[in-house]
Formats: C-alpha cells, structure tokens, sequence
C-alpha cells in the first residue's frame, strides 16, 4: 500500500515515515498541497496523511482539490483541537482526523482502519448486491452509488454509510450504531464527524438538502434512508 505523507515539518513527515515504513507500507513525501498533487498525478497513492497548515497551498484546499477528482482515504493532520477545525476538515473531503502530537499506535491504528475499509469498499470486495429505495441505488459489485439513473461521486466513508442504511431503508440507526458499523470501531462522541458525513451525503443525493427524501433524520433518535418503493 502506498501512503502520501504531506507535511511542512520535515521532522514529522521523517517520524511518520519510520512509524509506516515499519508497518510494510511505501511511503511518498510532500512539503505542501502543491507537492501533494503532484505526486497524486504520478504515483498510485491509497492513502494521504495531510497537515493543515502548510505554505503555498495549506491541507484544506488540497483536500478540496484532490476531491475533485479522487476518493482515495484522507486523514488531516493538525495541531489544533477545536471542532470548529475538525468539522472544516471534515466539511472539505476528509475521512478522518488527528491532531498533533500524536500517539503513533493511535496514527498506525487509524491508518490501517482506513485502509482496510478502502479495501473492503473497493473493487477488491467479493460481496455483491444491489440496495434501493426509490431512485436511490447502491451498487456493491460496482460500489457505485446512482439517483435516478445518475451516478454520484461518494468517498469511501460516504459509500459505507450509504449502504449501510440503504440495505436496512425504513430502519432508523443512531450516531452510535452508524458510526461503529461503517468506521468499524467504538464511537466516542462520534455526534460531529456521523453529522458532518450526513450533510456531504445530503448535498450529494438529494434535490433540496434542506428537505430530504431519502436520508431523513428521525429527532432524538439518529438518521434513516426512507424506504420508497
């Protein structure tokens, strides 16, 4: 697996190196989000480490960026702890996010949890079937996701909450249930990263975000995917 480190603390980027390098993955370096794409046009990347603050270009317009195009996992990397910032990072195309300094078992763990659901959500998967309410379809031999006939690009935390709820329509699922089903490990406060992921999700499928159709939130309780016949 390959990993695109991007940070302009070469000290970090040099320790991250080490940590993943141990752990049998390649690992590719950038010093800002200029960098970083440009590696991302060369290189077969799986995996980015992205810092926030960076020269040139910073992490959040190169996520915005790298969005655009790809869905590959993005992990954000900061030394702010405010949610305001996780939420931005959150709100711009990242599936995860650390704030520095770190743990590196926690960085390690994080990694391989995205990595494997990439994996698993990916073309790799043997899984097949189709989940569907109305013209809302979830295709998991292709793991595509259509609206009325449309295909809609979706990250791979995006295609997982969608599933998730799409083959269960009509049954309503906490922040909890959501989150330990699709990150695949124990929520702690998982309420602003679940939300954040629902928002992208809505503004994605639906007509007017504002009035959903497919993805409802049932107050109190969590979220569910309508079922519509």
């Amino acid at each position: 697996m390959n990993i695109l480190v991007c940070d302009d603390d070469r000290e970090i980027v040099g320790a991250i190196e080490v940590y993943l390098k141990n752990e049998g993955y390649e690992i590719f370096k950038a010093y800002d989000g200029i960098e970083a794409l440009d590696i991302l046009d060369r290189e077969d990347i799986h995996l980015i480490l992205m810092d926030v603050m960076m020269p040139r270009m910073d992490g959040m317009r190169a996520t915005m960026k790298i969005r655009e195009e790809k869905n590959i996992p993005i992990i954000m990397l900061s030394a702010k702890t405010e949610d305001y910032d996780k939420i931005t990072g959150l709100n711009v195309g990242a599936d995860d996010y650390i704030c520095k300094p770190f743990n590196p078992l926690e960085l390690i763990a994080r990694v391989r949890s995205q990595l494997r659901r990439y994996v698993n959500l990916g073309s790799m998967e043997k899984k097949t079937g189709t989940y569907q309410s109305g013209g809302l379809v979830v295709d998991d031999e292709s793991k595509s996701v259509t609206v009325d006939g449309e295909q809609i690009p979706v990250t791979p935390i995006e295609y997982g909450i969608l599933k998730y709820l799409t083959q269960n329509a009509g049954k309503v699922f906490s922040m909890e249930q959501i989150y330990e089903a699709v990150w695949n490990e124990t929520a702690y406060n998982p309420e602003n990263t679940v939300a954040v992921h629902i928002r992208r999700i809505r503004e994605k499928i639906e007509i007017n975000p504002k009035e959903p159709r497919y993805l409802k939130v049932v107050w109190g309780i969590g979220y569910k995917i309508e079922k519509i016949k």
